[in-house]
């Protein structure tokens, strides 16, 4: 180098100054960081299983059917609140959370207005454009294709689309549809192709045509929501769909809504549960099959991560059966982050929580 552009003696004060500086400004950011991991707010890498996204299509119909009961919601909640979406917005919220990887789902009213070709044409529009959005961020989403349910017919053509030419991750479905819940048999062929394909579903709640405006202004989200979620994990467990679909991945929203609340309905509060650790779970599914399957589902953290439903679902499923979800864009990783710290559990159960436990069923995020 010539020396004319490098004279250490000269500048050696200053070089000495920016050092210290430099070395002041670094002891400064790692102060930050651990205090901001303290609160929830450092870079867990946390890989949120609950986390929306609407297409321009998607948003149009929503508009369309603004204030119209559709399924048990009214879209101009979603319109509202979701209606100004971008990548780049979902993109920035996960990095000041140090989220690595959102799956992409959709939300509350879902896709189903009365109208099976509008329905195909919404499910085959939100999965090309969530596909483009994984494609375009490697690593940073994945992807829960739609399902043009209650038609089954449609639904079995979206899931070969999905798997074999999307490669999407899962299905994101709602816990109903019309006063029909998940393991009803009508949906048994659709549920036995996706048994078939060992996939990952994913339920998000919504409130069925039999209990809305049970009590006046009271919001779905605060009670029919939660209860919607656990009718659907019971129909389950009660008609054998359970045990049919051992291959499935279910994830449930919100710690499985009222579930914890029903254990002794479910005829499990009745005497002491084995631990979750117990040999019983390496026995095939038939024994006590109902206590099995909720301890191999999956169940989010979003609206959830409270001392009293975190330490019922550690106690019931386990916490290596709990995963990040934030609701995004209600809900964020650094507020589910630093509320999980809060719940009694262990460093290692933590760090399974917002990623470990999620990557044994997402390998390809790891």
């Amino acid at each position: 180098m010539n020396g004319a552009f490098f004279r250490p003696t000269r500048f050696s004060s200053t070089r000495r100054g920016f050092l210290k500086g430099a070395a002041a400004v670094a002891a400064g950011a790692g102060a930050l960081l651990e205090t901001g991991m303290a609160q929830g707010q450092g870079n867990t890498r946390s890989i949120d299983c609950h986390h929306h996204f609407l297409s321009p299509a998607y948003i149009k119909a929503l508009g369309t059917h603004d204030g119209k009961k559709l399924n048990g919601y009214t879209t101009w909640f979603a319109l509202d609140r979701l209606k100004d979406y971008t990548v780049q917005q979902d993109l920035e919220a996960m990095d000041r959370d140090g989220c690595a990887t959102s799956m992409l789902s959709c939300t509350t009213p879902g896709i189903w207005f009365g109208n099976p070709e509008e329905t195909a044409m919404l499910a085959r529009e939100m999965n090309e454009f969530g596909a483009r959005t994984v494609n375009d961020h490697k690593g940073r989403f994945g992807l829960y294709a739609l399902l043009p349910l209650p038609s089954v017919e449609l639904s079995l053509k979206e899931i070969a689309y999905a798997f074999d030419t999307l490669h999407a991750d899962g299905v994101g479905l709602v816990s109903s549809y019309g006063n029909v819940w998940l393991g009803d048999p009508q949906f048994r062929p659709v549920f036995d192709e996706l048994n078939r394909r060992r996939a990952t579903v994913y339920v998000h709640p919504i409130d069925a045509p039999c209990c809305q405006e049970l009590m006046p202004n009271l919001s779905a989200t605060v009670l029919e929501y939660n209860q919607d979620t656990a009718r659907s994990i019971y129909s389950m467990l009660y008609t054998g769909s359970a045990t049919r679909y051992n291959n499935i991945n279910f994830i449930w929203s919100h710690a499985g809504g009222t579930l914890p609340g029903l254990t002794g309905r479910f005829g499990l509060g009745t005497k002491e549960l084995p631990d979750v650790n117990d040999s019983l779970m390496s026995k095939t599914p038939e024994v006590n099959s109902k206590l099995y399957h909720l301890r191999r589902f999956h169940y989010d953290t979003a609206g959830s991560a409270n001392i009293v439903q975190m330490t019922a679902m550690k106690l019931l499923v386990g916490a290596s059966q709990i995963v990040i979800g934030t609701d995004y864009p209600f809900g964020t990783v650094g507020a589910i982050v630093k509320n999980l710290q809060k719940c009694g559990f262990t460093p290692a159960e933590l760090q399974g929580i917002y990623r470990g436990n999620a990557v044994k069923f997402l390998p390809k995020y790891a």
